[in-house]
């Protein structure tokens, strides 16, 4: 006999989404204590041979409302999203969306390109490209 429990990736991602909000109602994040305007995007990192990648959700802001600074090998993203509250003749029942100010900050290698970082926003979607320098770059060594 096969003991073996099958398991629905649909219900382990649903039983995983109700564990994340059971758990953030008991634990929410120090910003949130302390600055309940203050939210915090999704981020991805990656890296490759040539750069690193930093994908950031940012729904619903416009370009101007980002504002992207490097100095001293930290670079930081910062920004605010403002949401309409109050309409006339409405009454919010539910209020998900967060909006308020948001800051992330990444601690870089100094061997990146500083002068090639490239910013796109697109569809609420920040895409930072942060190239590495040459020196820091795979150099294949011939055996001789």
């Amino acid at each position: 006999m096969n003991n073996l429990i099958r398991i629905n990736p649909r219900e382990t991602k649903r039983l995983q989404t109700e564990f994340d909000r059971l758990f953030d109602s008991f634990f929410p994040n120090a910003e949130t204590l302390t600055n309940p305007s203050v939210w915090t995007p999704r981020v991805d990192l990656s890296e490759s041979e040539e750069a690193y990648f930093i994908v950031m959700d940012v729904p619903g802001l416009s370009k101007q409302d980002i504002n992207i600074s490097l100095h001293d090998g930290t670079l930081s993203v910062a920004g605010e999203r403002t949401l309409e509250r109050k309409k006339e003749g409405v009454d919010f029942v539910r209020v998900e969306r967060k909006s308020g100010n948001f800051f992330r900050s990444f601690s870089l290698p100094k061997a990146v390109n500083k002068d090639g970082i490239l910013a796109e926003y697109t569809e609420g979607v920040l895409t930072i490209t942060v190239p590495k320098a040459e020196e820091s770059k795979p150099h294949r060594i011939d055996v001789k």
